[in-house]
């Protein structure tokens, strides 16, 4: 063996972004490592990846690159620099927002700032909620037009269920108890607990208080109320002090999420990382409490072989993990595993010569609060960036379903769920049926690790797969977390540099997105 020729090897479960992120950081701090990923679909990029139809390029679920870790933003802009706003000067780049800036580190590696389509762009945000026919900003801002939509007697309503809520606060059981508390009741019934219910399939008193934690942290009225204030500030795009439904700006790759994934699955592979896509990985072999290699399956062929490695770093459904473990899993663990409960996706990508509605320009996505409709979102991809659509003179658009594997809405044929689709977009007066050019639709299951079923006794899994020295759970669903991209870069991160150093401890891990905080940013 040559002193270069890596002595171990790391098996890794996925080719998203958590599993990309973990070949990257082997490659960067360890050597020695030599980073295998298996990836059971065709494609890169997880959830995050960019699925193009006819030269129209659909972001399935819509991925806003921010993050408040400057070890996050450098890594993207490592891979991807900004567009037109680079300027090199010494081991700095400098970013222009405006007339601010701010700078982060940067290292070269091989990425060549000229090659234009390589690139992050800085997009505006707005999201906003389509409400009985009316469009509200979100976050909800205390305007004279949403007070207007709204009208007096529910704002009334509204200022004193929320006075009532701090006089009188729940104890945090539910996810509806975390959305009173921060919220008030009569905003809660009006915005978040039909929406909610749509997206998850479950009524908001079954679904445990951490999807909140996670996905809004400490966002409420006064939080909106002083981040109105704060308006008087040009946003950037790293900001401490502000709550992450609240950025005004954020970066995106010139061709979409999975654009960044595949730049960096070209780098590591020419710096001789192994990514197999269309291969499963059917069972985890165990021997004296630790991981010893994995069956995998080759999707294409069907043959199956057995890879051996020293480390093993898993995306996959925390589910499918523990039942594929031999020897089998004590019972309590595998009962805990098989009542996780996951929600799953579809996004019709919808091609329109225009929108009904002249007062949609420039949203990013739209929620629909409609009860009489399916759909739960809508995005607008020309508004994340132009190059994703072939045709300027057209709209391409994403509507979003949550349904489960196997219900209704799923075993729907794509023909009739794409006239289904058009038609709720015409009962709310968002498009008119002549003016739709094409579609199609994509289906994702497991996309949302959810906050039910056996989540609340999950300490059981972690503990046991905390007890396998090598065995890192990483990403969204492996650590059955609704963590945004840059929570399951870092776990990743994380991940690696416990390995690096020899940590024995996977708390740090866990914590990734577990306080208001980032603890890695510091």
């Amino acid at each position: 063996m040559t002193r270069n020729e890596p002595s171990k090897t790391a098996i890794i479960i996925g080719a998203g972004p958590a599993g990309l992120t973990a070949v990257y950081e082997f490659l960067r701090k360890s050597p020695n490592i030599k980073p295998i990923v298996y990836e059971m679909s065709d494609r890169l990029g997880g959830l995050a990846r960019t699925i193009n139809y006819k030269g129209n390029r659909m972001d399935v679920g819509g991925h806003r690159f921010f993050s408040k870790s400057e070890r996050i933003l450098e890594w993207w802009q490592r891979i991807l620099p900004i567009e037109n706003t680079v300027l090199k000067q010494g081991s700095k780049i400098t970013i222009h927002y405006h007339h601010k800036s701010t700078q982060v580190r940067t290292v070269d590696d091989g990425v060549d700032p000229d090659k234009t389509d390589k690139v992050m762009l800085i997009r505006n945000r707005l999201s906003r909620i389509f409400f009985q026919g009316k469009f509200f900003e979100y976050p909800l801002e205390l305007n004279i037009r949403t007070m207007s939509n709204l009208g007096f007697m529910r704002m009334v309503r509204i200022g004193l269920s929320y006075l009532f809520s701090k006089i009188f606060p729940r104890r945090e059981k539910s996810l509806e108890d975390f959305f009173i508390n921060r919220f008030g009741q009569e905003l809660y019934d009006t915005f978040f607990k039909d929406y909610t219910e749509k997206v998850w399939g479950t009524p908001c008193v079954q679904i445990a208080p951490q999807w909140g934690a996670q996905r809004i942290k400490n966002l409420s009225i006064s939080k909106v109320f002083a981040h109105m204030v704060k308006q008087v500030f040009p946003p950037k795009v790293t900001r401490e002090d502000v709550e992450t439904s609240l950025i005004q700006k954020f970066l995106y790759p010139k061709l979409g999420p999975g654009q960044m994934w595949e730049e960096v699955a070209a780098i590591v592979r020419a710096k001789g990382a192994e990514i197999y896509l269309r291969h499963q990985v059917v069972n985890l072999v165990m021997e004296d409490g630790a991981v010893t290699g994995i069956k995998i399956k080759n999707l294409s062929t069907g043959e199956t072989r057995i890879q051996s490695g020293d480390y093993f770093l898993s995306t996959m459904p925390v589910k499918e993990l523990i039942t594929s473990i031999e020897p089998a899993v004590a019972d309590n663990v595998l009962q805990v595993a098989q009542g996780l409960k996951y929600r799953d996706f579809i996004t019709v990508g919808l091609l329109v010569k225009k929108l009904n509605n002249q007062e949609i320009t420039s949203d990013n996505w739209i929620y629909i609060q409609e009860k009489h409709v399916k759909i739960g979102r809508m995005q607008i991809f020309n508004n994340w960036s132009p190059y994703l659509v072939k045709a300027p003179n057209t709209v391409w658009l994403g509507l979003e379903y949550f349904c489960n594997e196997g219900d209704e809405l799923w075993n729907k044929e794509d023909g009739i769920f794409m006239q289904f689709a058009i038609d709720e977009l015409v009962s709310i007066g968002i498009v008119k049926k002549e003016d739709v050019l094409d579609g199609t639709v994509i289906r994702i299951p497991k996309a949302y690790p959810a906050y039910t079923g056996t989540y609340d006794q999950f300490d059981t899994i972690k503990n046991f797969t905390d007890g396998i020295e090598n065995l890192f759970l990483i990403g969204r669903n492996g650590m059955h977390k609704y963590n945004n991209q840059d929570h399951s870069m870092l776990a990743a991160m994380t991940a690696v540099d416990n390995i690096a150093s020899n940590r024995k401890s996977k708390n740090n891990i866990w914590e990734v997105n577990a306080e208001y905080d980032y603890q890695e940013s510091s």
